[in-house]
């Protein structure tokens, strides 16, 4: 990824309640570490950071409070994601719980979610509440298959899209930053806001401000 130009990368290890994705907070700051050392000792210039993608559950404010989940580097921001083929039935309230305690949710790969690909006007109800919308950088290369690509062309040309993700489980070549802005730019002229989802959104995530986003109603 250093070679690739990536200079700041945010670690989100999957916390799946009840499986045996559920690496504690403690656990994983010692992993962390290690890791950090390793990135150092061996001279790859690249800043990491860590936090979680959280599946989707009813308690999901309790985990945070109890420190079995952390928000992206300890920040207000907490990256979630639902079932592909569903969306958590009381979604609305646990989000709406989140945002009243100061957080900010953001949904992990909308285009991949079924119901969304049915109907991508869906994910504006989320929008509307202050939930942010993180889309993967391989379904614009078709990886995640036709339907995926059309939603995220369809989100990023409104604007909806708060952050490109590369969501990454192993390696995968092919793309470099100036082939990803030649697609953005096919799909959004507005190079202010392909910056942001690029790069300005994800250092505010990591400083903790607050973001320009596009509210429509």
């Amino acid at each position: 990824m250093s070679k690739y130009g990536v200079t700041d990368l945010m670690l989100t290890p999957h916390y799946v309640k009840n499986s045996d994705y559920v690496c504690n907070n403690k656990d994983k700051r010692k992993l962390y570490k290690e890791l950090c050392k390793r990135v150092k000792e061996e001279g790859i210039d690249i800043n990491l950071y860590l936090g979680n993608e959280v599946y989707f559950c009813k308690d999901l404010l309790d985990l945070i409070k109890n420190k079995e989940i952390m928000p992206l580097n300890n920040s207000k921001y907490v990256l979630f994601e639902f079932p592909l083929n569903n969306v958590y039935k009381d979604a609305i309230v646990v989000i709406s719980e989140l945002i009243s305690k100061g957080y900010v949710p953001i949904m992990a790969h909308p285009e991949r979610y079924k119901l969304f690909q049915r109907h991508p006007e869906l994910a504006a109800d989320y929008v509307r509440m202050g939930v942010l919308l993180q889309g993967n950088i391989p379904s614009l290369f078709g990886k995640y298959g036709k339907a995926a690509k059309k939603v995220m062309d369809y989100y990023i040309k409104n604007g909806w899209i708060a952050f490109l993700g590369s969501d990454t489980h192993h390696v995968y070549k092919g793309v470099t930053e100036k082939r990803l802005r030649r697609i953005l730019h096919k799909i959004n002229k507005d190079d202010n806001y392909i910056e942001r989802i690029i790069s300005t959104n994800f250092d505010k995530v990591i400083n903790n401000e607050n973001m320009e986003i596009k509210r429509f109603y």
